[in-house]
């Protein structure tokens, strides 16, 4: 399983910012390695985030994206002491899930 995220979310004046650190290499596929064979691609394919089991935020990733990704969203309807639950899966088939409470 991947490292885990660093998610924070602040609420400020009816609106939540959201800031994940995603850990995860995200490979192109077309690198080669030391020895020239191609490393396969590896990438976050989906990230959807959460709250109160609502979907607030979806989006997809493709290997355009760097090594250890940053994200940052806002949305309405979120209050301070809620949980926020960011999850994303790769084209693999990992997954990882983390959360973080509304500051």
């Amino acid at each position: 399983m991947a490292d885990p995220m660093r998610v924070r979310a602040v609420e400020s004046g009816g609106v939540v910012d959201v800031k994940i650190l995603m850990k995860h290499d995200m490979e192109t596929g077309q690198r080669k390695d030391a020895s020239g064979k191609v490393i396969a691609a590896w990438h976050i394919a989906n990230i959807v985030a959460k709250i109160n089991n609502k979907e607030v935020f979806k989006g997809e990733f493709g290997t355009a994206v760097s090594k250890d990704p940053f994200l940052n969203f806002k949305f309405k309807g979120g209050a301070k002491g809620e949980e926020v639950v960011i999850t994303w899966v790769d084209n693999k088939g990992d997954t990882r899930t983390d959360k973080a409470i509304i500051a």
